[in-house]
């Protein structure tokens, strides 16, 4: 079994219903609740980033294509800044653009809000076709979120690569990737995890 980046094996998470067979009665009605309570968000990043105006500020390396601003306020994304997000995390190989999943940037708003930065995160990869995915060498999945608009591979420049993967791990908010050699960190809107 391979080790995290942060010396940790990775491990599998558990089902809470099997570690004990025995849900009860108590048990099944705190899970009820927190079902509800789940439901009731739109995405999990929402109860961990700020409720009013979210912003982000993005630059793509090699194209300088670029999005500053608000792109989620009085309780809805704005469907313009959505659309220029998704240009800038386009597969630049294939010039196509993909919608991304907007949890992604609250994931990006609540680990630059951690960071205190105003900084722009500089996208190395966004969004990726299958065909630009199976092209890539190394450790790349072949059921990369990725393909799904779901993650972006970033870094902030003049920022420690692993000081922001180890922060953004800590939010708990989705999948975070260290790839300490080339200078960025995965981040996505999956199921938290990390490498």
């Amino acid at each position: 079994m391979s080790t995290t980046w942060n010396g940790r094996r990775p491990h599998a998470p558990e089902c809470p219903c099997c570690e004990d067979r025995r849900l009860g009665r108590r048990n099944l009605l705190a899970a009820g609740a927190g079902l509800l309570a789940c439901a009731a968000l739109p995405g999990g990043a929402e109860a961990q980033v700020a409720r009013g105006a979210r912003r982000v500020n993005v630059q793509r390396a090699y194209t300088g294509d670029a999005f500053q601003g608000v792109y989620f306020q009085d309780g809805r994304y704005v469907t313009e800044a959505l659309r220029k997000l998704d240009w800038v995390f386009r597969d630049i190989n294939r010039e196509e653009v993909t919608p991304m999943d907007p949890r992604l940037f609250d994931v990006m708003n609540a680990v630059a809000a951690k960071m205190e930065t105003n900084d722009a995160f500089q996208v190395i990869s966004g969004y990726r076709t299958p065909e630009t995915n199976s092209r890539l060498t190394g450790r790349v999945s072949t059921v990369s979120l990725h393909m799904s608009g779901m993650a972006g591979d970033m870094r902030l420049p003049g920022r420690d690569s692993y000081g922001m993967a180890r922060l953004a791990a800590s939010l708990g908010l989705g999948g975070v990737g260290l790839y300490r050699r080339d200078g960025f960190v995965h981040l996505d809107c999956g199921q938290s995890r990390r490498w």
